[in-house]
């Protein structure tokens, strides 16, 4: 029970007081997987989210659970600030992933029926008549057989490694001269691995008159197909599965005498981590399943049996290549040049006019990045261009406008993150492009990962030079600007400008900590700017003062930081955090958390930028970040709070946070309980990501009008 003692919650235990982090992360994909079972959302987007509830699911359980996995096989099995031991965790966690992929799939044959309905149909191979199935057969003799590779396991030839998230179709087979025998030793078994390089869903001719596109999976072609690759035996079953491993890296910065070469070695590393799941298909034979588990050493509890095709991330490129199907997906949003540099042939002179400009992604485009970018790589007056990357697009505009710039000699200076997980191959191969550019490529700090996002532009004008900068809070990356939130500063402001130069020194050379006057930068000064600003709000309340915080993260798991904001909480100060994913703070608790308000939007778009207001005596000072509010942010990463100066920029910024807070379609509330509800009032319908009447948010924000 918890203790109120004047007011104050002072006896209350970890799980009372704070959210769990990893089941944090069940209820937000629960969230994501809400949108997928919304009959509102139009269908192929329906297929979309689901594939993202997959996707999002592969991650957790290669990274989250598979760390929980090597604590408890370590022997370390202590309760975490929230109250849970890891062998605890670990089992609450099974129930929820396996009530949420039992959901997962009730959801996803409820989407096929209602596609059978627009003519589209995931196929078997018994509801093709003749025709079609002699199709498929030369299909699949032409372009599948060719590229498959049995693997036999036997005494002679060992158990394959196999692949983390690869599709696999294990096969039980008899000898045909001892069909109908029962000995043990009478069954073989057979690994067959479904081909990735082939595209996952294969289209059927249409029958003579028929309005319906049928599609059939490739391991529904290979299983009907698979005698053609063991001659002389017969199949006993055919079944799919799919393993997922530990995907952490343990990479030895310190000891490393060639990173690049270090990181390479711990990615071949990867492939053979330890499995944390073993998906199979439902009805697969006890052979091939006791085999599997005792090949891969995994129990009972790490095995997901599944009704279905496994691995539903195949849905995202499906659904999104159907033509003419434009009527069951969100309507287009064709992002618009920002108004503030559509006045002028190039953004530079705009930014010296103007100062300060701020654009909003995806209803404004990453193409002003971009021309941001190469506009100073041609400019024969610019001198030098420094920029972070942490995620990168394929083939990256900004990537080849650097190599462009360093080519005509101009410094470049590129601080690239290799330890970005899971983009660590990719961004090896935009280093080693950058520096057999001229580029000065610099591999981030030791033990630190650099997630802050900044351009740095020095340019020669009128006997003296100037700093063009540009700070956002997502990553340099022209793809997911289309499907992300995100904001970006441009600013020529002396202040910024200088630590902008300052960071840059910092990461790339030996400089000592600058003394920061606009910047507040991690693993050193961001959380205690952080604490200071709140600071201030609770001393407004204590005075009798207007104090409000409002701030918009993607997640929330520190639990120092939660701890500061039940302080302001306790103070007065009015909370509202729009957090989108995981958050620790449990609001609502009397005496703890009475101010604090948390919610969820999760929409059309991925709600990603990191926004920060304060009241600060009726300034309304307001901050841009890189940083969740999470450990791993505040103390283990190169990370970047920055102020917007320009009043009307503030207020842009304050507006958007303000529509998001009146969300009462897309939003969801955080309950004291840990579970999250849609939010519900009498106001008219705000869908923030659209705003009221359909009008799109970048409007509100460039007009900057007081949406409070």
């Amino acid at each position: 029970m918890v203790r109120i003692e004047k007011g104050r919650a002072t006896s209350m235990h970890g799980s009372q007081k704070y959210i769990n982090r990893d089941l944090s992360w069940t209820e937000f994909n629960r969230r994501v997987l809400e949108e997928a079972e919304d009959p509102g959302t139009p269908l192929l987007e329906r297929f979309q989210f689901l594939s993202i509830v997959a996707s999002n699911l592969d991650e957790f359980m290669s990274v989250r659970v598979a760390g929980l996995r090597e604590q408890l096989k370590a022997g370390f099995n202590k309760p975490d600030f929230t109250g849970y031991t890891q062998g605890g965790l670990l089992k609450r966690l099974s129930k929820r992933v396996a009530r949420m992929v039992r959901l997962q799939y009730k959801t996803y044959r409820e989407l096929l029926r209602l596609l059978s309905k627009e003519n589209i149909a995931l196929a078997s191979w018994e509801d093709l008549n003749e025709e079609q199935q002699e199709a498929m057969t030369v299909y699949f003799q032409e372009i599948v057989f060719p590229v498959l590779t049995p693997m036999a396991v036997d005494t002679s030839r060992p158990f394959p490694l196999l692949h983390n998230k690869e599709l696999y179709l294990a096969v039980v087979l008899r000898p045909e001269d001892m069909v109908g025998a029962d000995q043990e030793n009478g069954i073989y078994f057979a690994i067959v691995q479904v081909p990735s390089i082939l595209t996952r869903t294969v289209e059927v001719a249409k029958r003579k008159g028929s309005r319906k596109n049928a599609y059939l999976l490739l391991e529904e072609l290979i299983r009907v197909q698979i005698g053609q690759l063991f001659s002389g035996y017969v199949t006993e079953s055919v079944h799919a599965f799919r393993v997922t491993r530990n995907a952490d890296l343990a990479l030895n910065e310190e000891g490393a005498e060639d990173l690049i070469k270090e990181m390479e070695k711990e990615l071949r590393r990867r492939r053979r981590g330890f499995p944390v799941r073993l998906e199979i298909e439902k009805g697969m034979s006890i052979q091939a399943r006791e085999l599997l588990m005792e090949e891969l050493e995994v129990g009972e509890e790490d095995i997901f049996e599944i009704d279905g095709p496994l691995d539903l991330t195949f849905l995202s490129k499906f659904t999104g290549s159907l033509p003419n199907m434009e009527h069951l997906r969100y309507p287009p949003i064709e992002p618009v040049y920002p108004a503030a540099f559509d006045v002028a042939d190039d953004i530079l002179s705009v930014l010296r006019e103007r100062g300060d400009a701020l654009v909003y992604h995806p209803y404004e485009s990453f193409e002003v990045v971009n021309d941001f970018i190469s506009e100073a790589a041609e400019d024969p007056d610019v001198l030098a261009i420094k920029m972070t990357l942490y995620r990168v697009s394929v083939n990256s505009v900004l990537v080849q406008a650097l190599a462009r710039a360093a080519e005509s000699g101009k410094q470049v200076t590129v601080v690239v993150e290799i330890k970005a997980r899971f983009d660590e191959a990719r961004n090896i191969a935009w280093a080693k492009q950058l520096e057999r550019a001229g580029c000065h490529v610099v591999y981030g700090l030791v033990g630190l990962k650099t997630h802050a996002k900044i351009t740095l532009v020095v340019r020669r004008e009128a006997g003296s030079l100037r700093r063009y900068v540009h700070v956002g809070t997502g990553n340099y990356n022209e793809n997911t600007a289309k499907l992300y939130t995100d904001a970006g500063l441009f600013t020529t402001n002396p202040w910024i400008g200088a630590d902008a130069s300052a960071l840059f020194n910092e990461m790339t050379g030996y400089s000592s900590p600058h003394d920061w006057r606009a910047f507040a930068v991690a693993p050193a000064g961001l959380r205690p700017r952080l604490y200071e600003l709140i600071d201030r709000e609770i001393e407004s309340a204590k005075q009798g003062k207007p104090a409000r915080i409002v701030a918009k993260i993607n997640s929330l798991s520190s639990q120092p930081m939660v701890d500061k904001l039940y302080e302001a909480s306790q103070a007065g100060v009015k909370v509202d955090l729009i957090v989108r994913g995981v958050c620790c703070l449990r609001p609502g608790v009397p005496g703890l958390s009475d101010n604090v308000r948390v919610i969820s939007i999760v929409d059309r778009f991925l709600e990603h930028s990191r926004i920060l207001y304060v009241s600060a005596g009726g300034e309304d000072e307001v901050f841009i970040s890189s940083a969740d509010w999470m450990s791993r942010n505040l103390s283990r990463r190169v990370e970047l709070l920055c102020p917007v100066y320009d009043r009307g920029l503030r207020l842009a910024l304050r507006n958007m946070l303000e529509l998001n807070l009146q969300d009462n379609v897309k939003a969801r509330e955080l309950m004291s309980s840990g579970g999250y509800v849609r939010v519900q009032n009498d106001q008219p319908p705000l869908r923030s990501q659209f705003a009221s009447s359909d009008i799109p948010l970048w409007k509100t924000i460039a007009d900057a009008k007081d949406f409070t």
